[in-house]
């Protein structure tokens, strides 16, 4: 049998993308409309911004860490985040936590191995993007990266927080993000990381200057070939 999948979710978006993701890919795995067993928990998103917004990490991992109780109690064997920016808390709760995580940067990094890309561009909220979550990550695997400028990084974070998080999709926003890759491509990176798990929404190869890593669809793959 197939393991049992807990989604350790937080917005709402890039969390739907990844459960649709498990089980429309499933198939391919396990054959015909069959995909693991997948449970997920949220709280409130607002739950994680006011920890955001006051710097409270130990917060964050305290919710991710309700969740993963939560998880366990209805049989999950191991846990996904499909939200960059909270992985940040993993280390705060991990050696508490009842199941094991799959890392997101983690599953980036392998990936870009695996495609041979050298540099690559971030993308996501400013949390993310100031936190040494993917930095850490990339260069233990010998991956340089470029992080957006401040004024990149705000716009970016808005857009994310008060349109894509809503589920809004606005055409400026997305020529705002392209030109951003631009000036990544333009410092010498050969792929960009989507870092915040609603990106896809907005964003792909069909309409990025850079190879994308699609961080939601690639931890969604990793859980799936893990279950399987």
């Amino acid at each position: 049998m197939p393991k049992h999948i807990g989604i350790v979710a937080c917005s709402a978006g890039g969390a739907a993308l990844c459960y649709r993701t498990i089980c429309e890919e499933g198939a391919q795995l396990l054959g015909p409309h069959a995909h693991p067993e997948v449970s997920m928990h949220t709280h409130s998103l607002a739950d994680y911004v006011k920890c955001l917004d006051q710097d409270d990490w130990a917060g964050v991992g305290e919710l991710m860490l309700s969740s993963a109780n939560k998880l366990a109690q209805t049989g999950a064997d191991f846990l996904i985040c499909p939200d960059n920016t909270i992985h940040k808390a993993l280390n705060h709760i991990k050696s508490r936590s009842p199941l094991p995580w799959l890392h997101i940067a983690e599953v980036v990094a392998e990936e870009a191995i695996d495609r041979n890309f050298r540099c690559l561009g971030l993308t996501g909220t400013r949390w993310l993007v100031e936190s040494e979550t993917y930095p850490e990550k990339l260069t233990g695997q010998g991956l340089k990266y470029v992080r957006p400028n401040t004024v990149e990084c705000e716009e970016i974070n808005r857009i994310i927080m008060d349109e894509l998080v809503y589920g809004k999709f606005n055409a400026e926003s997305v020529s705002y993000f392209q030109q951003v890759i631009s000036n990544q491509k333009d410092q010498g990176c050969d792929a960009v990381i989507l870092g915040c798990t609603e990106i896809p929404l907005i964003i792909d190869d069909k309409n990025s200057p850079l190879p994308t890593l699609d961080s939601t669809r690639l931890l969604a793959r990793k859980a799936l070939r893990r279950a399987a």
